[in-house]
């Protein structure tokens, strides 16, 4: 049996709520709000939304973090 330790995730102090979104998330140290009415991520540093196919690589190199010991 493993654990992992994670580090104190600060960015809520750094990012906080925005108007109309959903977050801020934390996606492997990219931070990233949810739009329900586009049904997208939106990226605050680059104020673009982020496409399907990245966040799916997000998710699944989220996903072998939380499963790899």
């Amino acid at each position: 049996m493993g654990y992992k330790t994670f580090e104190v995730d600060t960015m809520r102090d750094k990012y906080g709520p925005r108007k109309g979104l959903e977050g801020p998330f934390n996606f492997l140290g990219r931070v990233l709000y949810y739009d329900p009415k586009e049904g997208q991520y939106w990226d605050p540093r680059t104020d673009f939304y982020v496409e399907q196919a990245e966040m799916d690589q997000l998710n699944r190199n989220l996903q072998k973090l939380l499963t790899t010991s």
